[in-house]
């Protein structure tokens, strides 16, 4: 009697995919999934999928949507999905015509914010500087793959987008997957929210409200060290940009 999801947004962690899904749900034309992250193709997969089909509305409710707005959808958000190789697999398996969204943010400020969000949630006593040191170390000292950016403390490896954007591509065809970025989201929400319907292939809708991802206040990232990851960072978002092409405003 339920349906399973049209599209999943599958990443990227600290930047934005709750909102940006909240925002997606807007659309008269969309229903929401019972919760936000439901982790279904990583953590909940012993489950089974009658489980995860419980998360999605029934089939009726969506013909009603459909009969009133011409066109009904559902979906969910899980950016833990973005490096896992597994989840991938199981999707491609269950859903091989999903849509896919990845929300990307600038990888220096996504690694702050997930440093911070640890703090916060752990307690942890350890500046910045102190514990992205061991994953600065793996990126130097070993050759990047996949698996390294799903580490617990990998908040710098998880910024390295290229490697994992590539692993979907094999297996999904660029015109299955959307990306965007967090700033020109905040900057144009309406212009953006109306290219993701667009790629759901949903008539436009303009947003009541202005994109906005959850905020925390925490204190400033040292000049130095953000001086460091943007040169770290800077031929890896090259890479990116070839795959995706084109550029970002992520170089400061």
């Amino acid at each position: 009697m339920r349906t399973l999801p049209n599209f999943i947004i599958i990443g990227a962690m600290k930047s934005g995919s709750t909102s940006l899904y909240n925002y997606i749900c807007e659309h008269p034309c969309i229903l929401p999934a019972a919760y936000d992250e439901i982790g279904f193709f990583d953590s909940n997969f012993h489950l089974g999928l009658n489980w995860y089909r419980s998360m999605f509305p029934t089939k009726k409710q969506l013909d009603a949507v459909r009969r009133k707005e011409g066109a009904a959808i559902t979906g969910e958000d899980t950016p833990f999905y973005f490096w896992n190789k597994d989840a991938r697999d199981r999707i491609q398996k269950l859903l091989p015509k999903i849509k896919l969204i990845l929300n990307l943010r600038n990888p220096v400020d996504r690694a702050f914010s997930e440093y911070n969000n640890v703090v916060r949630e752990k307690g942890i006593t350890l500046s910045f500087e102190e514990y992205i040191k061991p994953d600065l170390e793996n990126i130097e000292n070993n050759s990047l793959d996949v698996a390294q950016c799903g580490q617990k403390s990998a908040i710098i490896s998880r910024g390295i987008y290229f490697i994992q954007l590539k692993m979907w591509q094999e297996l999904f065809p660029h015109d299955q997957i959307f990306i965007l970025d967090t700033n020109e989201l905040s900057q144009k929400p309406i212009k953006i929210m109306n290219d993701v319907f667009k790629f759901l292939e949903l008539p436009e809708h303009n947003l009541q409200r202005k994109f906005q991802s959850k905020k925390f206040v925490y204190d400033k990232m040292n000049d130095d060290t953000r001086k460091k990851l943007i040169e770290l960072y800077r031929p890896y978002n090259a890479k990116l940009y070839k795959i995706i092409n084109r550029t970002l405003d992520w170089e400061k």
